[in-house]
């Protein structure tokens, strides 16, 4: 795993991240590539480009929180991870381990941010993209929730009600092969083990407050008018569908 994390640090903080399985796959993958030019450490992560214009949201998100929501605090993730990374390797080499359970909770909340600020930015897109699932993703989401409008009604009460901040979650649980909604404070509190986020709705405050203010319900109703459900399914395809 010379472009991703050691496996044994991901173990480390794997309880904070509930998906081992997609930090795999995305750590090698293009979505956050290795930045290894032959001068800096080969752990290294860098910033995914927005896949589509800062003002493709609008009118459900506007511009500038994009903008310093991708640009500033995604960023700031994938910075953390990196020095976290960084600071690790220093450990190891000199055999040093007294900062392991900080280092240890620094990789999950910087791990866990990456992992579901990519999936967050990578799943939604300009308003038309919104919609119900077809495909695959559909027929799951019928056979587990029982139709999309209850497993909406359920995705969005659990993205309205986590406690501070944190997410709503779509996710699919290989042990008993179905999808699941979860809620994950901050970002790797009250998750799951081996859980693969599939979709996310980010209820930070940074991600709708210069626009709703303290109107998250508001927020996450309009959410539902940027999910992209092709890239749902693409992901879960890629992800999920072999495992």
């Amino acid at each position: 795993m010379e472009k991703g994390m050691n496996r044994r640090e991901v173990i480390a903080g794997a309880g904070a991240v509930a998906a081992l399985g997609i930090l795999s796959n995305l750590f090698n993958s293009e979505a956050v590539a290795a930045s290894h030019d032959g001068e800096g450490p080969a752990f290294m992560h860098k910033l995914p480009p927005l896949p589509y214009p800062e003002d493709a949201l609008e009118p459900v998100i506007d511009k500038e929180t994009v903008k310093i929501h991708h640009g500033k605090h995604f960023a700031a993730y994938v910075g953390g991870l990196n020095t976290t990374l960084e600071k690790l390797e220093k450990a190891r080499k000199e055999s040093n381990f007294d900062s392991i359970k900080a280092l240890s909770r620094d990789l999950a909340f910087n791990g866990s941010g990456v992992v579901l600020h990519w999936i967050y930015f990578a799943t939604i897109g300009p308003p038309q993209a919104g919609g119900a699932p077809t495909g695959a993703v559909a027929d799951l989401i019928k056979r587990d929730f029982g139709s999309f409008e209850t497993f909406w009604n359920q995705f969005a009460a659990a993205s309205k009600t986590v406690e501070g901040s944190g997410w709503g979650i779509l996710a699919w649980e290989p042990f008993s092969k179905r999808l699941v909604i979860m809620q994950a404070e901050i970002h790797q509190d009250l998750t799951s083990w081996g859980a693969m986020p599939l979709m996310v709705c980010d209820v930070w405050e940074h991600a709708y407050y210069l626009k709703y203010q303290n109107r998250r319900a508001e927020y996450v109703d309009n959410f539902a008018k940027i999910i992209d459900w092709k890239k749902v399914e693409d992901h879960f395809k890629k992800y999920c569908a072999a495992k």
